[in-house]
């Protein structure tokens, strides 16, 4: 389950996804913390079922297992799908690029 860390900054939210750390910034953090618990189990689902240990592609499965549920999805605007996948794209570039200059 995504655990809360304290904030390192204001404005920020920690959060724990199959056990690694991440630091998001965003405007309603209750909102990405439940993101995050999602994100959390459908990994954690899908390494139970899998035989893989490498958590890139559990990442990769869970996130196809996301996107199927959330092309089932019924009565959704395709305008407001697409605004809402630029700012996921944007809050998951954020974070990669955090990620990229803490391994430098």
């Amino acid at each position: 389950m995504a655990k809360e860390n304290p904030p390192s900054a204001p404005g920020y939210v920690s959060v724990s996804i199959y056990d690694q750390a991440y630091h998001l910034r965003g405007q309603n953090p209750d909102h990405i913390r439940r993101l995050a618990d999602l994100v959390d189990s459908k990994m954690r689902a899908v390494a139970a079922q899998g035989r893989t240990v490498d958590s890139l592609r559990v990442a990769v499965l869970a996130a196809l297992n996301l996107a199927d549920e959330l092309s089932q999805t019924s009565g959704v605007d395709a305008k407001e799908g697409r605004a809402r996948a630029a700012q996921l794209r944007e809050m998951l570039d954020e974070v990669l690029e955090d990620e990229r200059k803490a391994a430098s």
